[in-house]
């Protein structure tokens, strides 16, 4: 597998994911938010809160494939496989970056 040049912050975030709520919600800015199944969770309390909740719905690893910029955001195609319907998927997680930390993430088809 090719290796990712893959900036700092959103590694981190793809290292985290594999922990827990807390340790995702570190990833962010305070006011950071996420965008995942069409509801937005903002603030790393409510980052923390959509992560163990994930968790406990599905048990699932991301890989980042692929990696590209676009006006300021970084796109990551990762496949994601798990103990979900139509699995493995790939999915894209689209970043922006603020001060070394994720301000928003939009997890998209």
């Amino acid at each position: 597998m090719q290796r990712l040049d893959l900036p700092e912050p959103i590694a981190a975030y793809f290292v985290a994911d594999q922990h827990d709520g807390r340790a995702v919600a570190r990833c962010f800015t305070p006011n950071g938010r996420v965008l995942d199944e069409r509801t937005t969770h903002s603030g790393t309390a409510a980052i923390e809160a959509w992560k163990n909740a994930s968790s406990a719905k599905y048990t699932y690893v991301a890989l980042p494939r692929a990696v590209e910029t676009l006006d300021g955001s970084y796109i990551v195609t990762s496949e994601v496989s798990g103990n979900f319907q139509g699995s493995p998927v790939d999915l894209r997680y689209i970043f922006i970056l603020e001060r070394g930390k994720i301000a928003s993430l939009e997890i998209a088809p």
